[in-house]
């Protein structure tokens, strides 16, 4: 599995790589993980959106709500990798193989049904497209139309059998700030702890190995450290792979040397465009 991949493990229970997660997922077994949950890039209607905010108009798309505190605009400014829909054939039937259980992937709500195609294209049980609500989503700016104040994830069964949860009657939906006191930052589309794990209560167990093959800045990994569960994560940009990193080794060890509000400020200050290894080599300073 780690051929051709940096392999950081840190403590008995977390290994994140830094590679490509298709070249990952095929170099792991079958039914390796117990769930496989991630955060895709967004779909090319974000994309579009983002090039109207470079250009620097409002765009409608705004209302998704990924945003950092200050300034949805320069959320899409910031997004800096590609649309899913390149990968997404590629990649479903991976995460599929790999998954004995859950296999979790956020969305727009535009996504859903593709996701879905892809899902079921690749034999997995297609279960339900759940919603994250989000109250402190921002505005419509352009006042044309109703904000959006929701995203999405489809949820989907990659084991044998009938699929097996523990939210029981639960409807699928749930509901957690943005913007909550916890909130990192460093990444355009952080998800909040808090929503990452609720989400592994009601779809894993604990000691459940859970795969994340978009790791970003690392919550799902913090979130399983949390709730017990064991984690393996993929990030390719080496930016971000340092941040996970980072949070990660901070959520293990409070006390160490980590200073969390000094690896912001050394990633602000090189306006978050320094590679991932520099950003490392500063915080060991």
């Amino acid at each position: 599995m780690t051929i051709g991949h940096e392999t950081v493990s840190l403590g008995e229970h977390v290994t994140i790589i830094r590679g490509d997660c298709c070249a990952v997922l095929r170099d792991m077994g079958a039914d390796s993980a117990d769930a496989v949950i991630g955060d895709p890039p967004y779909e090319s209607n974000m994309h579009k959106a983002k090039a109207g905010a470079r250009g620097g108009k409002v765009a409608s798309d705004l209302e998704v709500g990924r945003t950092p505190r200050r300034n949805a605009r320069n959320a899409l400014k910031t997004l800096d990798f590609s649309s899913v829909e390149s990968i997404r054939p590629k990649v479903t039937p991976l995460m599929v193989k790999v998954s004995r259980g859950w296999l979790i992937a956020f969305c727009t709500p535009e996504g859903v049904a593709p996701w879905r195609d892809a899902i079921e294209d690749a034999e997995a049980k297609y279960k339900r497209a759940c919603a994250w609500v989000k109250p402190d989503a921002p505005p419509q700016f352009n006042g044309q139309g109703p904000a959006m104040g929701v995203e999405m994830f489809v949820a989907a069964w990659c084991g044998k059998g009938h699929s097996r949860w523990n939210g029981g009657g639960k409807r699928g939906v749930y509901t957690c700030l943005t913007n909550a006191p916890d909130r990192d930052g460093r990444h355009p589309t952080e998800k909040p702890v808090a929503l990452m794990r609720e989400i592994l209560r009601d779809f894993t167990n604990p000691g459940d190995m859970v795969l994340d093959p978009f790791m970003g800045s690392g919550t799902t990994g913090i979130a399983c450290i949390l709730e017990g569960r064991r984690f393996v994560g993929v990030e390719s940009d080496p930016k971000y792979f340092a941040i996970a990193r980072e949070r990660i080794e901070w959520i293990l060890d409070p006390a160490g040397p980590v200073d969390r509000r000094r690896a912001r400020s050394v990633w602000r200050a090189g306006s978050g465009a320094a590679d991932g290894d520099d950003l490392l080599a500063r915080l060991d300073t």
